[in-house]
């Protein structure tokens, strides 16, 4: 039978459902595509399941020495006092989204040099390819970088965001860290992180505590938190930076001088390059949107014993649409 004989055949076989499908098969490649873009600008995601929970831990001694060259076995994960198993393990040093929220209220006028200091310190000692931002904020609220850019990478852009307001002015923290988590989930990184420096208190947000602290508990964000405030402060307010920070898994520091606030920096930046990324599908497959507390522990022979720091827990998925997570609406400026 000739080749024409064959076409001929083909066509008078098919019906037209067979025909909608065999065109429909042919442009699927396409469509995936089309829902999915690939981008050059997420080279660094990590693929896990959508029912993962992700957890980044940073593990130390009793003498707070960073503790590298662990494996998958060493970690043990319990969620709700149920053991769980450990489906992806890595330890490498990948970019990070971050956002730099940096308190100008009138309190921080003398110290702005030395905080200005810290957040480049903090930058250069980060991966290259991170993206970075500025928050800056006293009784309101607003994206230091130029408008159209979202995120950097040059030092120099950062460092004329930071030097853009004056200190002066009340203090809307709450409204600050709502809006930079806002923007930290615009970013293209798979591990976000928001670095805070403050004295903690607030004064003028229209969000409330709680109502921030459960958004930054229901992102995957790292919150640190550096404290920097003079004993006679009567806003200072140590205890919400901890809270945040023990929350996300991050840590909050309580430098002596605003100064040292730049080996601060420099460490947290280390802290991040230096943390495993471990992920599990939970146990319990419960669609109630309660709150599941995670607890990892770590132990190698030789070692001693290690300290690991990771966020505290996470929300479950929710079948119901999940209630606003902020207190108030406080628009960037």
């Amino acid at each position: 039978m000739s080749m024409d004989s064959d076409r001929q055949c083909v066509r008078r076989c098919l019906s037209p459902f067979h025909w909608l499908l065999l065109a429909f098969l042919v442009m699927l490649p396409d469509f995936a595509t089309a829902l999915h873009p690939p981008t050059q600008d997420s080279p660094f995601l990590i693929s896990v399941r959508v029912d993962s929970v992700v957890l980044r831990a940073t593990v130390t001694n009793h003498q707070n020495v960073l503790i590298s060259g662990l494996e998958r076995g060493d970690f043990q994960v319990v969620e709700d006092g149920v053991a769980q198993k450990i489906n992806h393990f890595s330890h490498e040093d990948i970019p990070v989204t971050v956002g730099l929220v940096m308190d100008n209220s009138g309190s921080m006028g003398p110290k702005r040099s030395a905080v200005v200091a810290a957040a480049l310190a903090f930058a250069r000692a980060s991966n290259p390819e991170d993206e970075t931002f500025v928050v800056n904020f006293n009784d309101t609220v607003s994206l230091a970088l130029p408008v159209g850019t979202r995120f950097t990478s040059k030092v120099a852009e950062l460092e004329t965001a930071l030097g853009k307001v004056r200190a002066v002015g009340q203090t809307a923290l709450y409204d600050a860290i709502d809006a930079a988590l806002d923007h930290l989930a615009k970013g293209t990184r798979d591990k976000k992180v928001l670095i805070i420096i403050s004295d903690g208190g607030d004064n003028a947000s229209k969000n409330k505590l709680d109502a921030i602290l459960a958004k930054a508990k229901r992102s995957e964000a790292i919150l640190y938190s550096i404290g920097i405030f003079d004993e006679g402060d009567g806003d200072r307010n140590p205890g919400v930076l901890k809270r945040f920070a023990e929350a996300t898994g991050g840590e909050m520091y309580l430098p002596a001088t605003a100064h040292e606030s730049v080996p601060i920096c420099e460490r947290i930046a280390k802290d991040i390059r230096s943390q495993y990324t471990i992920a599990y599908t939970p146990t319990n497959p419960g669609t109630d949107g309660g709150y599941r507390v995670v607890r990892v522990g770590a132990s190698s022979k030789g070692r001693g014993r290690l300290v690991v720091r990771t966020r505290a827990g996470y929300f479950a998925p929710s079948m119901a649409p999940a209630p606003p997570a902020t207190g108030g609406q406080h628009p960037l400026r």
